[in-house]
Order: C-alpha cells, then sequence, then structure tokens
C-alpha cells in the first residue's frame, strides 16, 4: 500500500492559519519537501463546513463545495479556493508527490432548516438504554444546499438519510434516533454502540446515502487529481462501507486509491478486528504506539523503552500500520489531547523514520513549528508555542533515504538505552546505527556489517568518529535523554 520508504506528511494541524494561504503553501512547498523525502502529503477536509473560513474542515457542511459557492458566509475555505486546491494538487503531482483527501463521512452539520421526526431518546453514555418514549422533535436535517443551486449534485440532505441527532429544538441532553432507524453494526463498543458522535449522524446504509457518497468520491478524485484518502472517525461508522466505498470509487476512477483510516483506539484487537472487517484495504494510524510515546514523553527515565513499541499496530501488523508521532486531535486543548512532549519528539521521530516497518508520518507542527492561542475547558485562554523540529527530522529523513535500507537488527536489551542497526544494501552499503536514551548518556556495543568502518553522528550531538573493528563491532553512544544516528563517514 505505501511505498518503500515513503514519508507522508500530515501538512496541516488544528490551529493553521485561517487565512486561506494554505492550498498556496502546499503548491509553493511540493518541491522542496519532495527533495527532502516526503513522498504523499495528507491534506485537511477541503469541503465548506458550518464554520465557514474559520472551519478546520471537520464540522462538515457540503461535500461538494471545496471553496467555490458564497456559503457558510465565505466562498474560500479555511485553506483556499477551489482553484487553489487543484493548483496545488497539480504542483505536488508535478513534484512526484501523492495526496490523500480528508474524507468526513460520519457525520453533516450547518442544515438549511428545520424538520419535525418522531425519535426515540437514548442515553447519551449507554446508547443500547433509551431514556424515554418515542416523541415527536424538531432538528435540523435539512441540507438544500441554496448557494451552490444544485452546481455538481442535486440531491437534498432530509432527516431519513440520518440515523440520530444530539439536539432537539427543545432539548439538547440525549441522543435522538429516528423512527425506523437503528445504531450501525461494526461500531466501536464504547457508550454500548458508538455510531453516533456529533450532528445529524449520517445513515451510511440509506441507499441513495451510498449511491451520493461513491458518486462524491468519484467526482472528487477526477476533480483534484488525489491519490488516496484518509477517513475520518471510522470507529463511528460501520466499517464495512468503507470496505465497499473505496472498492466502488476505486472501479470508478479506474485507479488504485492508498486509504488509512483514524480509528483512535488504544487497544489492539479492536484495531485488528477493524483491518479484518474492511479485508485489509484500509490501513490504520497506529494510536497505541502514539499512547507509547505520550507515556514515555511524560513518564521520563520511569519508562522502560524496551517497551516502546509493545501494544501498538506495527509491531504486531506492521505492513497495516501508519505511524506517527502527533497530529491535530493530539495536539493542546484538543478533546484527545496526548501531547508527546517536546524532549522525546526526535526520539519518536527516529523510531518510525530510521525502522523498517510502518509507514511514517510527520505532523506539520512538529515540522514547522505552531504558535496559537485558544481557550480552554476552564474559560481561559492560552498561549502555546510548539517549536519546530525541522532540524532533526530533516536529517532522519536523509538517513532514511540513504541509509535506512537492509535488514535490521534490535539491540532492546535495556530499560533506558535501546538501539538498532540496520544492515544496508549492496546499492547501499554500511546502513546505520540508532542509539537513543531517556536517562543518562549511554554507550551500547552494537555489530554493523562492515569492519573497520568508520561512522559518524549525523545528528551532531556527538562529534568524535566511531571506528568498527575486525568483527564490524563498537560502541556507539548517545547523549542523556537524545537520540544520535551514526551512518558511514
Amino acid at each position: 500500500m505505501s511505498d518503500t520508504n515513503g514519508v507522508m506528511m500530515q501538512y496541516f494541524h488544528w490551529y493553521s492559519p485561517a487565512d486561506g494561504s494554505l492550498w498556496r503553501e502546499v503548491a509553493h512547498s511540493a518541491r522542496q519537501l519532495a527533495a527532502l523525502g516526503i513522498s504523499s502529503l495528507w491534506l485537511p477536509p477541503a469541503y465548506k463546513g458550518i464554520g465557514g473560513a474559520d472551519d478546520v474542515g471537520y464540522g462538515t457542511y457540503d461535500l461538494f463545495d471545496l471553496g467555490e459557492f458564497d456559503q457558510k458566509g465565505t466562498v474560500r475555505t479555511k485553506y483556499g479556493t477551489r482553484d487553489e486546491l487543484i493548483a496545488a494538487c497539480t504542483a505536488a503531482r508535478d513534484a512526484g508527490l501523492r495526496i490523500y483527501a480528508d474524507a468526513v463521512f460520519n457525520h453533516k452539520m450547518g442544515a438549511d432548516a428545520e424538520e419535525t421526526v418522531e425519535a426515540t431518546p437514548f442515553d447519551p453514555e449507554n446508547r443500547l438504554e433509551p431514556v424515554g418514549e418515542p416523541t415527536t422533535i424538531r432538528a435540523w436535517t435539512h441540507f438544500t444546499f441554496p448557494g451552490r443551486r444544485r452546481v455538481h449534485s442535486t440531491m437534498q440532505w432530509r432527516w431519513e438519510h440520518f440515523t440520530a441527532v444530539d439536539h432537539d429544538a427543545g432539548d439538547g441532553t440525549k441522543v435522538w434516533l429516528f423512527k425506523g432507524k437503528q445504531f450501525a453494526s461494526h461500531v466501536d463498543g464504547e457508550k454500548g454502540n458508538f455510531d453516533y458522535l456529533m450532528g445529524c449522524d449520517i445513515d451510511v446504509s440509506h441507499p441513495e446515502v451510498r449511491e451520493e457518497l461513491v458518486t462524491w468520491g468519484e467526482w472528487y478524485v477526477k476533480t483534484t487529481g488525489v491519490d488516496g484518502f484518509r477517513f475520518d472517525a471510522v470507529k463511528h461508522v460501520d466499517a464495512t462501507f468503507f470496505r465497499d466505498w473505496l472498492r466502488d470509487v476505486t472501479l470508478r476512477v479506474g485507479k488504485p486509491l492508498f486509504a488509512v483510516g483514524e480509528y483512535w483506539s488504544y487497544d489492539l484487537p479492536t484495531l485488528q478486528e477493524f483491518i479484518a472487517i474492511t479485508e485489509r484495504c484500509i490501513m490504520l494510524f497506529d494510536a497505541p504506539l502514539h499512547h507509547n510515546f505520550h507515556r514515555a514523553s511524560t513518564e521520563r527515565a520511569d519508562f522502560d523503552l524496551r517497551q516502546v513499541f509493545d501494544g501498538s499496530l506495527v509491531q504486531r501488523d506492521p505492513s497495516m500500520a501508519v505511524t506517527m508521532v502527533e497530529n491535530h486531535d493530539s495536539q493542546p486543548l484538543q478533546a484527545l489531547e496526548s501531547v508527546v512532549e517536546p524532549w522525546f519528539k526526535p526520539l519518536a521521530y527516529a523510531l518510525i523514520l530510521l525502522r523498517r516497518d510502518g509507514y511514517p508520518c510527520v505532523f506539520h507542527a512538529d515540522y514547522f513549528g505552531a504558535e496559537y492561542s485558544d481557550a480552554g475547558t476552564d474559560g481561559d485562554t492560552y498561549d502555546i508555542q510548539l517549536a519546530p523540529h525541522r532540524f532533526l527530522v530533516d536529517r532522519f529523513l536523509r538517513a532514511r533515504q540513504d541509509h535506512a535500507w537492509g535488514e535490521q537488527h534490535d539491540y532492546f536489551d535495556e530499560p533506558h538505552c535501546i538501539g538498532w542497526v540496520r544492515s544496508g544494501t549492496v546499492e547501499r552499503p554500511g546502513g546505520l546505527v540508532v542509539v537513543m536514551s531517556n536517562a543518562g548518556d549511554a554507550v551500547k556495543r552494537m555489530q554493523v556489517s562492515v569492519p573497520h568502518a568508520r561512522y559518524r553522528d549525523m545528528t551532531g550531538h556527538v562529534d568524535t568518529v566511531i571506528i568498527t573493528d575486525d568483527h564490524g563491532v563498537a560502541d556507539f553512544t548517545c547523549p542523556a535523554g537524545q537520540v544520535s544516528v551514526w551512518v558511514p563517514v
């Protein structure tokens, strides 16, 4: 599914500037990113959201409005116009990059009209337990898209295209399941059944909905030329829908499409079940690995580095794992906040970029840095600055391209210092050696494939040259709490 030694970049974060510049930035940066070793870009939801020009894209209103129509108080989206999006995709393709679009199929928000519908209230914390009798409610479920005027699609969405909402005009404290509907199968079991997440919950079993979403997928690929999709919130949608949608769209567009899903769970068997149901056609972000990075960063020397891959998808099923350090949902003040502290991020990026397994994803805010203000749950406003890790990530990317080849031999034999060796190939001899520490200065004796070879630390953390002995063995070092990447001189 992923290319050999390829690297994805998530080219946005939650607090990316809402100035309409992102698509232009993609076009401007494409060739430089490709030269660094980035092979694909995951772009944010490109369609109109309920928040207009400020919407990150997950408050999905109109999938067919890519910044073309005056809706929700704006023509452009947070990231730019339709023409700028298409130009960005073209520039990326010309540079040799693949583009993955963000697809939000769980919900719609910001309806244009209210409807009356019979619904049964359920406990939001237990969707298996009704908490009242069926009653008539007023729900915002009629989407007419007046600004688009039926261009690209003539479908209007009505209540029957949805499963549930969480807000009656008179009561917003329950989940309201519509008459004749049921919560989907093949979803996460949290809260009894985690089909419902937010907004108007799309009923992906409805024939008109399925056809509309497949039609949209075909239109989107042919309009933008994207090479695949990142599926949002897959734990809340019947898993079989994604399998069928990807098959149908692939047939219509006549080219293979990459797919990765966001299943935010730290439970490996749950992720494996999704992979099985979808017949291994959709990779998953390795949320358990991210959680291990978060723990390692906060526990510091109390964390056993030998366990950093325990329970991860990349350890159990590497061909299905997109590995990551952070994403927009784990950022400060977000619902899934689970920050990897700055001191550990270089170690984490070495762990995803310089090893054999997984399809690594570099996060925009980690690479370029970020500054933003946002309100916390306590009502206070926080000013947050994220320092860029570009200096080291660039070196890891170069090492991945030039040296991270061949067999991998692990030295996970100490709780506070681990390392591994990539043996290299005939075309790329010498390989590399990685050693990292979460406590004091570290020394690890490791064997490479070449005797009497000279190695330097390309991170610059150690400025001496190490020479292997007659057997290709040497003591490789790194400073306390850091990582060193030793490559042939």
